[in-house]
């Protein structure tokens, strides 16, 4: 995997919490790039193919709980995630997220959209609009992390 400068500073990394976190505890799925600060994981979603989230590798719960220079990187790596997705998959809309309300770990979701996906034009956590399911170009998890590691090998990445 690549690994670009670490930046474990954080202002808040909760100690109590770690033990229990999920995405302390394990990956979140199949890892397609990390750096000593934050890995990129693909979610086993069949209905969003290319669905990945970007998660901070420190225990931190806000944006506001990382210094500048770790914000930007880490939306660095968002914004590199979301161009890739938008290369290899074609989707309509991509939708960028982070909640933190169920899992209180730094995360980003980067999820491409289809105007005729289960979901759309709600959120994909909210209630099923249709059923059915338009066959999407199939993306292997590697070519996704090739795509990935050469768009964050670019120089103001």
């Amino acid at each position: 995997m690549h690994r670009c400068n670490p930046l474990h500073y954080s202002r808040s990394v909760d100690v109590s919490r770690e033990a229990t976190c999920e995405l302390c505890a394990v990956p979140g799925g199949a890892v397609l790039w990390q750096s000593d600060a934050c890995r990129v994981v693909r979610v086993d979603d069949p209905h969003y193919p290319g669905f990945c989230r970007v998660v901070w590798n420190a225990h931190v719960r806000e944006m506001s709980d990382l210094p500048p220079v770790a914000r930007q990187q880490l939306m660095a790596v968002v914004f590199a995630v979301e161009e890739a997705v938008r290369r290899l998959f074609a989707p309509d809309k991509i939708n960028l997220a982070s909640f933190g309300n169920m899992v209180p770990h730094l995360h980003w979701h980067v999820i491409p959209r289809w105007q005729d996906d289960r979901h759309f034009p709600e959120p994909v956590w909210g209630q099923v609009r249709r059923e059915g399911r338009v066959a999407r170009a199939a993306v292997s998890d590697e070519k996704l992390a090739q795509t990935l590691a050469l768009l964050l090998s670019q120089p103001n990445q």
